[in-house]
């Protein structure tokens, strides 16, 4: 069992910029065994993919929307996955969630590839 556990959101203005962390516990050691990825949900619409990074974080995917913007790292020594949002937008407004999976060396973007999920934590941007 492992708990993740998201921190750092918050309200911003456009343009600004926030880090979301994503801390897991239960996983020991081994932490670098899993690849993590953020979600995020806003208002009336469906979860969506937003990155991927993989055990050792040399792999790293970005949704379009995102790309560019958004950076994706690890700390495996940490146990914590980081996000960091550049340029924020009012349509990056969501219910951000950290995501954990094992047992794959492929690239991971799909809500049903990942085993555990964090609470999520709440980025607002005005406008």
């Amino acid at each position: 069992q492992v708990q993740l556990v998201e921190s750092g959101g918050g309200l911003v203005q456009a343009g600004g910029s926030l880090r979301l962390s994503c801390a897991a516990s239960g996983s020991g050691r081994t932490f670098s065994n899993y690849y993590m990825g953020w979600f995020r949900q806003a208002p009336g619409k469906e979860r969506e993919f937003v990155t991927f990074i993989n055990w050792s974080g040399g792999i790293t995917r970005y949704a379009d929307s995102v790309k560019d913007r958004f950076s994706i790292s690890r700390d495996n020594v940490k146990s914590t996955v980081y996000l960091q949002m550049n340029s924020l937008k009012p349509e990056d407004t969501a219910v951000y969630y950290c995501a954990a999976g094992l047992g794959s060396w492929l690239v991971r973007v799909k809500e049903d590839e990942y085993i555990y999920w964090g609470q999520g934590t709440q980025v607002t941007v005005s406008s």
